[in-house]
């Protein structure tokens, strides 16, 4: 299964905020610490302050922390709400597969994709960020200007 852009940047900027190290990065300077375009970090910190994961202070002294909530969530949590719902195989789509009616590989695919999740479940952030990561986050938010 391969994971969406977007729910692929959601964990990274949730990982560099467990290490934090006491500062409160910017958007714009998470962005650039992990390589991806500010227009994707900034609509990826929106949904996780939406959904209570982070906090985002503006002006000076402002930036973003990580709440005790986004701390504890579970990985497979944050990979169902930004993967969606939907099926691994498009079988409804502009051209439906004419096995639909009667196909047992979609079924299959679909507990598969739950197994996939399930086993995320019992992770948390902090789990994630925990050494070797974590160092490994804090120098390389170092080396990027």
């Amino acid at each position: 299964m391969r994971l969406l852009r977007s729910t692929d940047i959601a964990l990274r900027v949730l990982m560099r905020l467990a290490v934090a190290d006491g500062s409160s990065p910017t958007t714009r300077e998470v962005a650039e610490h992990m390589d991806v375009p500010y227009t994707h970090a900034a609509k990826i910190v929106a949904e996780l302050r939406h959904r209570g994961l982070l906090e985002a202070r503006r002006g000076r002294g402002g930036g973003l922390a990580l709440t005790e909530a986004g701390r504890t969530a579970s990985i497979g949590a944050i990979v169902r709400a930004f993967e969606g719902s939907g099926d691994v195989v498009d079988c409804e789509g502009t051209t439906p597969c004419p096995l639909n009616s009667g196909c047992r590989l979609r079924g299959a695919l679909r507990q598969a994709q739950e197994a996939f999740f399930a086993s995320l479940d019992p992770l948390t952030i902090e789990d994630v960020a925990a050494a070797p990561t974590g160092p490994l986050l804090l120098e390389i938010s170092r080396r990027r200007p």
